[in-house]
C-alpha cells in the first residue's frame, strides 16, 4: 500500500496521492483540475493561487496537519512584497506536497470559471421599503438656543416629516457637522425604519438634495452558490444580479459536513464565517462595479438561507444543529449594522436576515418516527409541512429583489408572519402552488 500523501481538491472533489515534494500546481495538473498558471510556474504570474484546508475532513477522511505543504518559500515573500496575497493563499508552482492536504482551488485561479446565473423575476408590487430618502432644512445653531446638530436634525425631520425620533451611530455623527455645513443646512438623510427600529436609524447623510438613487442588495446564502441582486430602493427595479461559489465548499460539500467541520476542528466556525464574509464583501463589490453605481450607496442587505448558512453568517457555531434537538440559537429575524460590508471598510450598511423557518439543519421541518431500536428516529421529511406535497413555493426565491422590500416591514415580526408574506398563500392539495381560497389568502403583492 503506497505511502504517498493523498492531495484532495476542491471544488472539483479530485484526488490523488503523489510522493513529497510534488508541487500543487503539477498534482493539478495531472488530475485534471482547472487550475490557472500561464509564467510557467516562476511565481510571476499568480494565476495558481490556492487555499489549504487544515483540520480534520471527515467526508474526506482527511487530517491535514499544519506541515501538510511546504515552507513559505523566497518566491512567494517577493510576490507578497510586491504585489499582496491574501491571508491563507499559497502559490500552488511554490508550494509542495509534504503530506495529507485539502487544497481549495479560488474562482480566479481557476481556468474556466463557473458561471452563476440566479435571475430574477419582476412583478407588480406596492413599494415599502425599509429605507427611504427625506430631504430637510435643518435650523442653523443659535448661540440663544444650544441645541446639537443631531438634535436639530430630528426636530426638522418631526416638523416637515413626522418622524417622532431618530438615532445614530458614531460613524454617522462624525461626518454630520461637515454635511451640514456643506449643503447649508440643507441634506438628504437615509432613514432606516425597520419592524423592530423604535426610533428611526439614520444610515446615510448627504449634503443638499440627494439625486443619485438608494440601493440594496437582495443575497440568496445558498450552500453551494451565493447569489445577489442589486435593488433600486426607489423604484423597486433590480439593476444587477451576480453570483458566485460559496467558499465554504471547501470545509464540506454539503451542510452536515461543514457542522462536522466545526465539531472536529476547534474554531472552524469562525473560518467558515471568515470565508463567507469575505464572499459577500467580494460579490457586493462586483455587482456595484457592474451596475456602475458607488458601493456607498448600497445601505440595505436583506438575506435568506437555511439554518446552518444562517448560523455561519452571524459568526454561531452550528454544531447544536448536528444533533438533536438541532436547537437554533434565534428563529427569529436577525437585524444588524454592517460597517466593514464594503470593500472601503466604512460604509453604514444594515444587513437583516428572514427568521429560520423550520427546525432542521437544512431547512426541512422535523418529525419524528419510531421508536426504531427503543429510540425515537429524527428525520427530514422533503414534504412541505402544511399540504405534504414536495413544495417550494417561496416567494422569494422567485423574486428574491422583493424580499429586501418586506423584510423589514412593521407587522412583519415572528416566523408566521414571514411565511404568509413570503409563501403569499397556503397550499392546496390537488395543486401545491395554487392557493386553497384565492380571495382569503394573503397576497404579497397587497403588502
Amino acid at each position: 500500500m503506497t505511502t504517498d500523501p493523498l492531495v484532495v481538491f476542491t471544488p472539483s472533489g479530485k484526488r490523488g496521492r503523489f510522493p513529497k515534494g510534488t508541487p500543487v500546481l503539477t498534482a493539478a495538473r495531472q488530475l485534471g483540475v482547472d487550475l490557472d498558471s500561464v509564467c510557467g510556474g516562476r511565481g510571476i504570474c499568480s494565476k495558481c493561487q490556492i487555499t489549504p484546508g487544515y483540520g480534520e475532513f471527515s467526508k474526506h477522511g482527511v487530517t491535514v496537519r499544519d506541515d501538510a505543504l511546504s515552507e513559505w518559500n523566497s518566491v512567494e515573500e517577493r510576490y507578497d512584497q510586491k504585489r499582496g496575497l491574501k491571508p491563507g493563499r499559497r502559490l500552488g508552482c511554490q508550494a509542495q506536497v509534504m503530506g495529507d492536504v485539502v487544497i481549495d482551488v479560488p474562482p480566479e485561479s481557476q481556468v474556466h470559471k463557473q458561471v452563476v446565473r440566479k435571475a430574477a423575476s419582476a412583478r407588480v408590487m406596492v413599494m415599502d421599503p425599509a429605507t427611504r430618502l427625506y430631504f430637510v432644512e435643518v435650523d442653523e445653531p443659535d448661540m440663544h438656543e444650544p441645541t446639537g446638530d443631531l438634535e436639530r436634525l430630528a426636530r426638522a425631520l418631526k416638523r416637515e416629516w413626522g418622524i417622532e425620533a431618530i438615532r445614530a451611530d458614531l460613524s454617522l455623527l462624525s461626518k454630520l457637522q461637515p454635511v451640514l455645513r456643506k449643503g447649508k443646512f440643507q441634506v438628504t438623510v437615509a432613514l432606516h425604519r425597520g419592524h423592530a427600529d423604535d426610533p428611526a436609524q439614520v444610515l446615510e447623510i448627504w449634503p443638499g438634495l440627494h439625486e443619485d438613487g438608494l440601493y440594496g442588495l437582495a443575497i440568496d446564502l445558498g450552500s453551494t452558490t451565493i447569489a445577489a441582486h442589486l435593488t433600486d430602493l426607489v423604484t423597486g427595479e433590480v439593476k444587477a444580479s451576480s453570483g458566485i461559489m460559496n467558499p465554504q465548499i471547501r470545509f464540506g460539500e454539503d451542510l452536515m459536513s461543514r457542522v462536522s467541520y466545526s465539531m472536529m476542528n476547534p474554531g472552524g466556525d469562525k473560518e467558515m464565517t471568515a470565508a463567507v464574509r469575505d464572499a459577500i464583501n467580494t460579490l457586493a463589490g462586483e455587482i456595484a462595479k457592474e451596475a456602475e453605481i458607488d458601493p456607498g450607496l448600497i445601505v440595505e442587505t436583506v438575506f435568506v438561507c437555511n439554518p446552518v448558512m444562517h448560523h455561519l453568517l452571524l459568526g454561531i457555531d452550528p454544531v447544536e444543529l448536528g444533533q438533536a434537538p438541532f436547537a437554533l440559537a434565534t428563529s427569529d429575524s436577525a437585524d444588524s449594522r454592517c460597517e466593514r460590508a464594503w470593500p472601503d471598510g466604512n460604509q453604514p450598511a444594515r444587513a437583516g436576515l428572514y427568521p429560520a423557518l423550520h427546525r432542521g439543519p437544512c431547512g426541512g421541518r422535523l418529525r419524528r418516527r419510531g421508536p426504531v431500536g427503543g429510540a425515537r428516529q429524527v428525520r427530514r421529511p422533503r414534504a412541505h409541512r402544511r399540504c405534504g406535497h414536495q413544495c417550494r413555493n417561496s416567494s422569494w426565491r422567485q423574486d428574491p429583489g422583493a424580499g429586501l422590500l418586506l423584510a423589514h416591514r412593521p407587522g412583519l415580526r415572528g416566523r408566521a408572519d414571514f411565511q404568509r408574506a413570503a409563501r403569499g398563500s397556503r397550499c392546496h392539495r390537488g395543486d401545491p402552488h395554487r392557493p386553497r381560497n384565492q380571495g382569503a389568502a394573503l397576497s404579497r403583492d397587497r403588502l
